[in-house]
């Protein structure tokens, strides 16, 4: 096949794609079986599957990227654009959490007799492990940040350092939100105020685990010197979706925390 010099790279035939679609949607109807028979094995198993065909997928991503050459700049700027999107989506999912928070909280229904939050429910002290999660994760914010200036300074070892200090700091943050769940008095069934916090703070941790994977996955990846000063897109797309996580914290703590209290 003869080929045309072009801006795009042109992907190989790949079974990813389709898998992961039929996958998917075999997740969400073993979901609805959970709801419904209390049987999660399936689930688990598409879960497994999964994360799988994410690997793999990856996996080749890495391969055409590193070793192969073929994202030149052109490519890059696109994939940064893709990026940016998924953050725009990903910004107008906690959009309606906060919609639903205030609306509920500025405007308490008589359901929950008028009050937020409704009685009976006593709420963290926004000054003991919500304040601590945050100094966390601003000070994670500043570390990757620096990780990122070595880099682009062709500073390996000090980059790689300030990177292992971001993953350290997330996996406490982590461990922190899994013990503030621990001590809370109120559960997901309490009323639209127990729902509307484990909702947006559970979804928040989510995203910090993904964070994190992201995070790990880099660092691997900085080991086995696929960075570059010139070329490191994955490692910055990991620092635009850290800054991100940290930007949607404070939000989370200026409403769900702050204005509860």
């Amino acid at each position: 096949m003869m080929k045309f010099n072009q801006p795009y790279y042109i992907l190989n035939i790949s079974p990813w794609p389709i898998l992961m679609a039929f996958n998917s949607f075999n997740f969400m109807i073993s979901n609805i079986m959970i709801m419904n028979f209390k049987f999660n094995m399936i689930s688990m198993m598409n879960l497994m599957l999964m994360i799988i065909i994410s690997i793999l997928w990856w996996r080749d991503i890495i391969r055409e990227s590193t070793f192969q050459g073929n994202h030149n700049f052109y490519i890059m700027n696109l994939i940064k654009l893709s990026m940016i999107l998924f953050i725009i989506s990903e910004l107008f999912l906690f959009i309606s959490f906060f919609w639903n928070f205030l609306h509920n909280s500025l405007a308490p229904s008589i359901d929950i007799g008028l009050n937020w939050p409704p009685k009976n429910i006593n709420f963290f002290n926004p000054l003991m492990i919500p304040l601590l999660n945050t100094i966390i994760l601003l000070t994670s914010s500043f570390t990757i940040t620096l990780s990122h200036f070595y880099t682009l300074n062709n500073l390996k070892k000090k980059s790689s350092m300030f990177l292992n200090m971001t993953i350290i700091l997330s996996i406490y943050f982590l461990y922190l939100q899994t013990l503030e769940y621990k001590q809370a008095n109120f559960t997901f069934s309490d009323s639209i105020f127990g729902s509307s916090f484990y909702m947006a703070t559970g979804f928040h941790g989510m995203h910090v685990i993904i964070g994190t994977i992201f995070l790990i996955i880099n660092m691997m990846r900085m080991i086995n010197m696929h960075f570059s000063f010139m070329h490191h897109i994955s490692f910055e797309l990991s620092i635009w979706y850290w800054h991100f996580i940290d930007i949607i914290w404070l939000f989370l703590y200026m409403t769900f925390y702050w204005w509860n209290n």
